[in-house]
């Protein structure tokens, strides 16, 4: 479990007690520094850092903004094919603000694909982002799309990635099962999910509302918004999110589990939000 620790004397009290000696490997702690005004902080080193597990100082190797791989799953389906190019305009700013980073497009009207990797070259990306288009007939696979993206992260052995999901509609054509949140879970993707609820739920095809708590399970937002313009405000927030992200690596004893882990800053007046720890 991974605690917040946002005074500054928590900070030194974490600093007064000796680092284990016995190292050999490392972790990586995902995390953003903020002001009291909630302001990202990104002019920080590896000595503004004070890492605890189990009441034990870690030493702390290095820091470096996060880099991840992202997967972006846009709904193609019927509902918001009158303001699927409002939503293919705002992916388009998104992935110009989160910097030259692995990311992969996806769709889930219908049966859910991919219709990029992690090899192709941005320009690659942003040319068959521009060739999407939502069906007229397709239904909204929302959660399945989501499974897909699970399943794709998990075999790149990465150490911290997102899923970001653009949905048109309040409701879910997937399968109601539980190998289509499984994949999620198991990839220990963080799950951004940003909701148009704007379209009245018709039909007997059920909302997922299970979706809001798989978003905050793994450490990730599900925003709601109400009119297709939205998105790309919604995608702002989420790109600052990202680009503030912060990767610190600290050592540990060989065979050790994280445990109790608590991340202090030094930096008088600035608090530290911890998002997960994953060996190196």
């Amino acid at each position: 479990m991974l605690h917040l620790v946002l005074a500054l004397s928590s900070a030194l009290t974490a600093a007064a007690q000796p680092p284990d000696s016995q190292t050999g490997a490392s972790r990586v702690a995902l995390a953003i520094v903020t002001d009291l005004k909630k302001h990202p902080l990104v002019d920080v080193s590896a000595d503004d850092f004070v890492i605890q597990e189990g009441g034990t100082a870690r030493e702390i190797l290095s820091v470096r903004p996060a880099d991840y791989p992202i997967i972006v799953m846009l709904d193609t389906g019927k509902e918001g094919h009158a303001d699927f190019p409002q939503m293919r305009k705002a992916v388009a700013r998104f992935i110009e603000r989160i910097g030259q980073r692995p990311l992969v497009l996806g769709t889930f009207g219908n049966s859910p694909k991919l219709v990029t990797t992690f090899e192709d070259e941005r320009r690659t990306v942003m040319e068959k982002l521009d060739e999407l288009e939502a069906d007229a007939t397709a239904e909204s696979l929302l959660l399945d799309g989501a499974a897909l993206a699970g399943q794709t992260i998990r075999t790149t052995g990465t150490l911290f990635s997102a899923i970001v999901v653009l949905s048109a509609t309040p409701v879910d054509a997937s399968r109601d099962a539980p190998e289509s949140i499984a994949p999620v879970i198991d990839s220990g993707a963080i799950l951004h999910v940003i909701a148009n609820r704007s379209i009245a739920s018709g039909g007997g095809v059920r909302a997922r509302p299970a979706l809001r708590g798989l978003a905050e399970q793994t450490r990730g937002e599900y925003t709601t918004i109400y009119s297709a313009a939205s998105y790309q405000a919604a995608l702002d927030r989420l790109a600052d999110r990202l680009t503030s992200e912060l990767m610190i690596e600290y050592l540990v004893p060989v065979g050790s589990k994280p445990s109790d882990v608590k991340i202090g800053i030094r930096v008088l007046g600035a608090m530290v939000q911890g998002f997960g720890v994953a060996p190196r």
